[in-house]
């Protein structure tokens, strides 16, 4: 079984370091931080790195595992394999990443039913082959994505009409905007994101993992908390984190309280700000429902975070690489 207990939190990996200077636009679950996160939940990792040296690192990918059931796991790549802009290295990249890890199979005295992989490329290139289309996914396939090199004027005239009316209406209103990164503001975050999940009847995380993914952000100014606040009561809240060139809305709440006054709104419009100021080119809202699918769980939370503009994007679905079809279709039903 691959090892799971990963780098000290803050300690920056070689390949933490190439993604930082040469991969902005990489998600933030190829980082270490991530795999350290998930490592309290139980999955291992490894890393399939292609280069001549930690210096001189092309591409590759962060490999998280997962078990299923006693004696078998599966591989998992989000946000990657990580692979260059030129299509020729691309494809050397990949197939050595493939080649790496198909070693660590070998070695692994584990049955490894798959591998799926959920990187976020809009086109699948023509050199993936051996891989099925998943209609399952562990990380949402289309999101919605606002650009920040815009100035703050112009990012609040993108938006769709109503979404730019209740921005300004908040402000009339006196809804103001905060940042708190202290123990209250977690506790305050978890009770409104957990009344959220509980008024939709969705499954949320539990405390145990907020806990842990506060550790992982906060200290290393990695992601904030805001909260939109009226009359001296939080009536929404936004969990965002920071990594390479992206600010991502990772999780969020509300109150059914004065919602009239269009907290939410000035709330993600302040939240973009301050990711601008940061330096960040894009506020990633983490994923919308395909407008086609109206049904879907994420549909209602779509159509809020559709007002705010932006630019929709659709990545290729997620995909898999079978290794041994029964342990397969046994994961397939955990997962």
């Amino acid at each position: 079984m691959s090892d799971g207990e990963g780098r000290r939190t803050g300690e920056e990996s070689a390949w933490d370091r190439f993604l930082r200077t040469s991969r902005p636009d990489i998600g933030y679950k190829q980082s270490s931080w991530w795999a350290d996160l998930l490592a309290t939940r139980g999955w291992g990792y490894f890393e399939a790195v292609v280069g001549e040296s930690e210096d001189a690192i092309l591409g590759g990918a962060r490999v998280l595992v997962e078990c299923f059931a006693p004696g078998k796991c599966y591989y998992y790549i989000p946000d990657g394999p990580v692979l260059p802009a030129d299509e020729a290295e691309a494809e050397e990249v990949f197939e050595a990443t493939m080649g790496f890890i198909d070693e660590q199979r070998a070695a692994d005295p584990w049955v490894v039913s798959h591998l799926r992989i959920e990187p976020r490329w809009q086109v699948r290139p023509g050199f993936v082959s051996g891989f099925r289309e998943s209609s399952g996914w562990n990380e949402p396939r289309n999101t919605l994505c606002i650009d920040l090199t815009l100035s703050e004027t112009e990012i609040l005239e993108q938006m769709k009409t109503k979404g730019r009316y209740n921005v300004r209406l908040a402000r009339r209103k006196g809804v103001r905007v905060v940042e708190d990164l202290s123990a209250k503001g977690l506790s305050d975050f978890l009770h409104l994101y957990h009344e959220t999940f509980d008024r939709h009847g969705l499954g949320g995380h539990s405390n145990e993992y907020m806990e842990n993914l506060y550790e992982r952000l906060v200290p290393f100014d990695r992601g904030s908390i805001f909260f939109a606040e009226y009359e001296g009561q939080r009536l929404a809240a936004a969990l965002v984190i920071y990594h390479g060139d992206t600010a991502t809305y990772k999780y969020g709440g509300s109150t059914m309280v004065h919602r009239n006054v269009m907290a939410a709104y000035l709330l993600h419009y302040d939240a973009m700000l301050k990711a601008k100021a940061l330096g960040h080119t894009w506020y990633d809202f983490y994923g919308i429902a395909p407008k086609d699918e109206p049904n879907d769980s994420w549909a209602n939370f779509s159509v809020f975070k559709r007002k705010f503009g932006g630019t929709e994007i659709g990545f290729v679905p997620s995909l898999v690489r079978v290794y041994d079809e029964e342990a397969f279709q046994e994961a397939r039903k955990k997962e």
